[in-house]
């Protein structure tokens, strides 16, 4: 594990990926952005700005200003937003905290990650590219992989009753992950949520 910083309150955007539009808004492959809505829910935040080419919400989230980013440049083109969000603050890679879905982990697993590449993800490749580097955090949260049917298909499909259940949940602790990045960094959340068990 190199080039990411491992001391907490080193990270300043956090960024869920996602595709906009209401078409989308309960999909698999849009558990980024309910990760950061459970966060603006939680600390009282409001996506009430648009910069970027992202909804914007500011504030606090313990003793951090954070800002969180959902981009609505669709998710393969999301390094637009990024990019962009960099540029204008001023900011290093290991500065952004990038919240997605993974067709490789288990429905209801969370994983924490100091940095690695995109794993087939395109968004998460839109952003290696707008930032120039693999050195930032991540959170993925587990969707698992399509029993038949193909992997755009299966993502862009919203969950049954029993997957979303469990998808709220994770969504909870994967933002419980978030708050422990900015808190106490990267590798606290890592040694908490990296050895647990799914939620089933």
């Amino acid at each position: 594990m190199t080039g990411a910083p491992a001391g907490p309150a080193e990270m300043k955007v956090v960024v869920g990926l996602g595709n906009p539009g209401s078409s989308y808004a309960r999909t698999r492959h849009n558990v980024g952005f309910w990760v950061v809505d459970r966060l603006a829910e939680r600390h009282r935040l409001r996506f009430s700005r648009r910069e970027y080419k992202s909804q914007v919400a500011r504030g606090r989230i313990g003793a951090e200003d954070v800002v969180l980013l959902k981009p609505q440049t669709f998710m393969n083109a999301c390094g637009e937003a990024v990019g962009r969000a960099r540029r204008d603050l001023g900011l290093d890679p290991h500065e952004f905290l990038v919240v997605y879905d993974d067709l490789d982990l288990g429905v209801g697993r969370v994983r924490v990650k100091a940095e690695s590449g995109a794993g087939g993800h395109h968004g998460v490749e839109s952003v290696i590219e707008a930032l120039g580097s693999k050195a930032f955090p991540r959170v993925r949260i587990g969707v698992g992989r399509p029993p038949a049917s193909g992997a755009i298909d299966y993502l862009l499909e919203p969950p049954a009753a029993e997957e979303l259940r469990i998808l709220g949940a994770s969504v909870d602790q994967a933002a419980d992950a978030v708050e422990i990045v900015l808190g106490e960094g990267v590798v606290s959340a890592m040694n908490r949520f990296n050895g647990a068990p799914g939620i089933s």
